[in-house]
């Protein structure tokens, strides 16, 4: 299934896994070098101070996605059901997912805001091409 558009899918998946343990190898040390004591009771800014931007950005991608990329995973998955996952379909979804990851590592290691934000406008372009054909044969049927 490799050709299908079910890779895609599970790429991403796995892609956001390694973000999560990313995040985690990076912010428990952060939160234990800090000294402070975090209050559960307290805002969530509190725990945002007490860890440096760069470990910060880890945990704002691995949230990243979890927004736009449960878009692409409705669409792909709609895509593979009706069968139309394969393909250019199949082609743009490994494109959506080679170009999250790229918007990743720019968002976990340098953070430039202006390049990331292009990244992101690409894959919300390819997103928006690999919907479009969803909905033309959704609509169409």
């Amino acid at each position: 299934m490799i050709g299908s558009i079910y890779a895609p899918v599970i790429a991403l998946v796995l892609w956001s896994f390694v973000m999560w343990a990313w995040l985690y190898a990076t912010r428990i040390p952060a939160m234990l070098a800090s000294g402070k004591t975090y209050d559960p009771r307290g805002p969530a800014s509190q725990l945002e101070e007490m860890i440096p931007p760069q470990v910060r950005w880890k945990a704002d991608n691995y949230n990243h996605l979890m927004e736009q990329p449960t878009l692409f995973y409705a669409t792909a998955l709609t895509l593979a059901l009706i069968g139309h996952g394969v393909g250019l379909n199949a082609w743009l979804a490994w494109a959506y997912v080679a170009i999250r990851i790229v918007h990743s590592l720019v968002q976990a290691t340098v953070n430039h805001i202006m390049l990331r934000f292009s990244i992101f406008m690409v894959s919300s372009l390819v997103l928006l091409a690999l919907a479009i054909r969803a909905a033309m044969v959704v609509f169409a049927g």
